[in-house]
């Protein structure tokens, strides 16, 4: 499998999102990666699998371990990296807003017919993109 190591320097943010860990049953890996950001310029890849952090070995890692370590990164932060057995996703189109087709009538949203979101989900991602 190959590897790679990237150095993100400067600070928080880094502009990306951590998933998995030990207590997943799956291994840490990148699933998110913010346009324009540490670790967009760095060329890390959504899906590749965090190896290291600051030299320390991932494996066996928790979630909140990783997090942790990610946040003790003062100013510079080192990752190693295993390239993801899966393709990298293909972006997916966002449609227009000035699309020239109107909104049918059958399919127009009544304000007192809005869901609501009242729970939460379980968070198994952290989001290093803010």
């Amino acid at each position: 499998m190959s590897s790679y190591k990237v150095t993100l320097s400067g600070s928080a943010p880094w502009g990306f999102r951590l998933q998995g860990g030990k207590d997943f049953n799956m291994p840490l890996t990148i699933s998110r990666i913010t346009p324009g950001s540490k670790a967009a310029t760095a060329n890390l890849v959504q899906g590749d699998i965090i190896v290291a952090i600051d030299g320390v070995s991932t494996e066996g890692m928790t979630h909140l371990d990783a997090q942790n370590k990610i946040k003790c990164a003062s100013y510079n932060l080192a990752l190693t990296m295993q390239k993801s057995k899966r393709p990298a996703p293909v972006p997916t189109a966002t449609p227009r807003m000035d699309s020239p087709m109107s909104v049918i009538p059958h399919q127009k949203v009544r304000s007192s017919f809005l869901p609501v979101h009242t729970g939460t989900a379980l968070k198994i991602m952290s989001d290093y993109s803010k």
